[in-house]
């Protein structure tokens, strides 16, 4: 935190010409607000949001308990009479057989739903008990953030007296690296999520959705999950509209959806390169490799971990690991 904060401290320092502790605490409570407001924007949309689904919700209810009702008379019924008569025709040791596998499979469904409340059940102390951790672990990172940022450039000079020029040289040109790859994984993250807003919101608004923009934020929003991103959205959205009857819309809503799915994956790898510095063939795999050996979230993994790869390859630090193991040979005169 101190070192992403440094930029800001540094501007306020030098160019506001405040005292660096001063500078400090300022930044802090700017990134605090800033994080505040976000959460404050985001609370006030899912009132906004839940007001709305209150007014909208028993309909779609409605409309969805008559499909179920319509289904289990239309299709579930009938065929249960067709097991019903098949089963009846089945000599005694089939019925048997039949039976007790009906049992068994439902004896592993209720053992597996009890293993699961019983976990449930076993973590939530943990849970709860988290919750005063991960306060005093905020305030001890707040307090670590501004004495480190305050001291920055004294501690900075004091590894400098304990690391030799070779060290700190790598070390630089590391931090350097990193710290470009960092700023510039997270501008290609806010773009794809900017494009896949950009993306929904007209599609909606053609399609002449209520709450575009609503939907158009949340969508993006989502969209760094991920792995799921905007499936989260639109998946469960398509599937009620095509039971509620509105064919048209979920046809639109899926073709949106296509799209936004397709943009995503033929843009990431690109703007992720263009970015970071990477090859965009490099990114692919990497988010390929990160993907199968971690799951979704070695997708952020699976770059950061090539970014790390690459800058200390390019400062040399394989390189002099290995020389310091086998020995660097001595040349003869």
């Amino acid at each position: 935190m101190a070192f992403l904060i440094n930029p800001l401290v540094n501007f306020l320092s030098h160019k506001a010409k405040l005292p660096r502790t001063l500078a400090v605490i300022i930044s802090i409570i700017l990134i605090i607000g800033v994080f505040i407001g976000l959460i404050t924007l985001l609370i006030a949309e899912i009132v906004s949001g839940t007001n709305y689904l209150a007014d909208v919700v028993p309909k779609h209810v409605n409309t969805l308990v008559e499909f179920v009702e319509n289904f289990i008379a239309g299709q579930v019924i009938p065929l249960y009479n067709q097991a019903a008569s098949l089963f009846k025709s089945l000599d005694v040791g089939q019925q048997d057989t039949i039976i007790n596998n009906i049992q068994t499979a439902g004896q592993k469904i209720a053992t597996s739903a009890g293993s699961f409340l019983q976990n449930f059940f076993l973590k939530l102390p943990a849970l709860v008990s988290w919750i005063p951790n991960a306060a005093t672990v905020l305030v001890f990172s707040l307090l670590a953030t501004f004495f480190i940022s305050k001291d920055w450039y004294r501690l900075s000079r004091m590894s400098s007296k304990f690391l030799p020029d070779r060290a700190m040289k790598s070390g630089r040109t590391v931090l350097h690296d990193l710290k470009k790859a960092l700023f510039g994984f997270i501008k290609a993250q806010l773009t794809l999520i900017s494009i896949t807003l950009v993306i929904v919101l007209i599609g909606l608004l053609i399609l002449r959705v209520d709450y575009a923009i609503t939907i158009a934020l949340v969508s993006g929003i989502v969209d760094i999950l991920p792995y799921l991103g905007t499936g989260v959205v639109f998946i469960p959205w398509i599937i009620y509209e095509a039971i509620s009857g509105d064919i048209p819309l979920a046809i639109g809503l899926g073709v949106l959806y296509t799209v936004v799915v397709v943009q995503r994956q033929m843009m990431e790898p690109k703007i992720l390169s263009s970015n970071i510095g990477l090859n965009p063939l490099a990114t692919l795999v990497a988010l390929f490799v990160g993907f199968k050996l971690v799951g979704f979230l070695g997708l952020i993994l699976g770059p950061v971990s090539l970014v790390i790869i690459t800058t200390l390859h390019k400062a040399n630090v394989f390189r002099d690991i290995w020389e310091f193991i086998v020995g660097k040979p001595q040349k003869t005169n």
